[in-house]
């Protein structure tokens, strides 16, 4: 029993990292999910409900521009006919019937065209045909409407015109109140124009709102002029609430007067005040939403469905290398450095794989470099302590010495063997590379002071250093062989005396050494060689520029070093960059 959950455990620590992987991964895609799911859902549902809105708002604005500016055409052709029946000389005349049978003639929605007395009696008319008798027109309501609002252009409501005989279309007539010229005096009378209403219906049936929805139109005070089942409303088998409408002329409201809540969708036509009112059901608009929600219902199912199973696959596929790479970087922990992983899997693990075989070379690469700077280093200061006791340099000055005892200058003999004593001190330093640049200056002063009493007045020198660079750190015999160098090469074939000028100054983080001099100068490309090591010249200290150049940069890194500036006949500037460091960072430095 014990050996079975032994094995048991094994295997989960086994899949333990696939099983964490397809766990999180699974348990945030289906909060993700969850979250876009009712997201998208709120936001589909807000948008369906918005378009049917607006859709509808669209649906009666366009069906309001058509009958407004279909009305407002036959304002026009009313006003037309207006004017010429007022500038008519006599009514009827057979030039005034001549022009309304034209008008009449090139528009199919005008039925008829017809001046009346105030009392009723038929003046002019086209077509031209009988009226019937017993019309009662003064009963007619666009009569009265002419008669009550006589400045103003009356509308009627659909109706079927039965004034003239064998004709009985159904109407919207329009009537006013005018001034007619017969037998040389002015009457009043009505003038009417009669406008087929089938195409104001067909204006209207075009339009549908979804599947049960429907447009209908009513006039100021409520009365219906156009409805798509108005002869249900007639007989009393349908009803509308008209009372809505009535109380707004424009916008979107519910409608909770009917079993069926309704969308209630208001325009009102400027021209003549009539409302075109639209009729959505929201329950089409609900069935929208409830698409939507099940269709997103369905998708998320599908959709984890199939993340669960990648997630599964690619759980397997990522963990597998890992152990892999896991096995490698073991090896490289003994000690091992000749691993090479050769890990395959997805993108990112092959990416790790090769990132790691570059670690181990870069490992075994700075290993092997760190062996060669040692070996640098060593090499580079054992050439420093050949340097310090040059024998050319010790003869010279020695011979110097005994000239002068010859010829009696015992205080240049004193000062000659005084300064090489104390060089020689400096130089050796008590064994360490590191002194403070105020030792360096006077090491270099000392030479310059054996250099000057061996070449008389050869030469002057001046030396300058900030009193913030004076208690700093630097390697020691930097100066030496730069100095050297601007005595033996630029100075000592010069006809006339040279001059050669030090300075130590703190500029920034760093500090800067600079030894310049008026001799022969060099070109451009030997100032690269002395840099690279390639310039041979005879003469010197055996520690050349070169050797300086590299001890700086293997101590204190790349951004230090030397650079020289010449020009032929002009002089040489050599600048050496150092860190900025104080006594107390001795230690870190090192």
């Amino acid at each position: 029993m014990s050996k079975g959950w032994d094995r048991a455990l094994d295997l989960l620590r086994m899949r333990s990292i696939q099983f964490i992987i397809t766990a999180s991964f699974t348990f945030v895609t289906v909060l993700v999910m969850l979250f876009v799911g009712v997201m998208l859902y709120s936001k589909f549902s807000q948008t369906a409900e918005q378009n049917a809105y607006l859709y509808t708002q669209q649906t009666i604005e366009q069906v309001s521009y058509n009958l407004d500016r279909y009305l407002n055409d036959m304002t026009g052709i009313f006003n037309l006919v207006e004017e010429k029946v007022v500038r008519s000389q006599n009514v009827p005349d057979d030039k005034l019937t001549e022009q309304l049978e034209t008008i009449v003639e090139t528009r199919d929605d005008i039925v008829s065209l017809a001046v009346f007395t105030q009392q009723g009696e038929l003046i002019s008319g086209v077509p031209s045909q009988a009226m019937r008798k017993n019309t009662k027109l003064a009963w007619q309501s666009w009569f009265a409407l002419a008669q009550e609002n006589p400045k103003n252009l009356s509308f009627s409501l659909p109706h079927v015109q039965n004034l003239f005989k064998g004709q009985y279309p159904w109407v919207v007539s329009m009537s006013k109140s005018v001034t007619i010229h017969q037998n040389n005096r002015q009457i009043p009378g009505v003038l009417l124009m009669d406008v087929n209403f089938k195409t104001i219906d067909d204006l209207s049936r075009k339009v549908s709102l979804g599947k049960k929805g429907y447009v209908y139109i009513i006039d100021l005070v409520g009365n219906i002029v156009y409805h798509p089942q108005q002869q249900l409303i007639y007989i009393g088998l349908k009803n509308e609430n008209r009372l809505l409408p009535l109380r707004y002329s424009y916008g979107s409201y519910p409608d909770d007067s009917a079993e069926d809540k309704r969308l209630i969708t208001i325009k009102t036509v400027d021209s003549i005040g009539w409302k075109i009112i639209g009729v959505s059901y929201m329950d089409e608009i609900v069935t929208t939403k409830k698409e939507i929600s099940g269709f997103i219902f369905w998708l998320l199912i599908v959709v984890a469905i199939i993340v669960l199973l990648l997630l599964s696959y690619l759980s397997a596929r990522i963990s597998r290398p890992i152990k892999m790479l896991e096995r490698s970087m073991k090896q490289v922990e003994s000690g091992d450095l000749t691993v090479a992983a050769s890990v395959k899997g997805s993108h990112e693990v092959e990416q790790l794989s090769h990132r790691f075989n570059l670690m181990v070379a870069r490992i075994r690469q700075l290993m092997d470099q760190i062996i060669a700077e040692q070996e640098a280093k060593r090499k580079s200061e054992l050439e420093v302590l050949q340097a310090q006791i040059n024998p050319h340099f010790l003869y010279n000055t020695l011979n110097s010495a005994v000239r002068m005892a010859g010829i009696g200058k015992k205080e240049d003999v004193i000062t000659t063997i005084t300064s090489l004593s104390k060089l020689f001190r400096l130089s050796l330093g008590r064994g360490k590379p590191i002194i403070t640049v105020a030792e360096e200056l006077e090491h270099i002063r000392h030479y310059l002071i054996i250099q000057k009493m061996r070449y008389k007045q050869k030469f002057a020198y001046e030396i300058e250093a900030e009193e913030a660079a004076l208690g700093c750190l630097t390697l020691k015999l930097l100066l030496q062989p730069i100095v050297e160098n601007a005595i033996y090469h630029g100075i000592e074939q010069m006809a006339d005396p040279g001059f050669i000028r030090i300075r130590a100054a703190v500029i920034g983080e760093r500090i800067l050494f600079q030894v310049s001099d008026n001799g022969l100068g060099m070109r451009p490309d030997v100032c690269a060689q002395i840099l690279q090591g390639e310039h041979q010249s005879k003469g010197g200290s055996g520690v050349g520029v070169k050797n300086i150049h590299e001890r700086i940069r293997l101590y204190y890194g790349e951004a230090y070093g030397v650079s020289i500036e010449s020009e032929e006949e002009m002089g040489t500037v050599v600048s050496i960059w150092i860190p900025f460091i104080e006594p107390k960072g001795e230690e870190e430095s090192a």
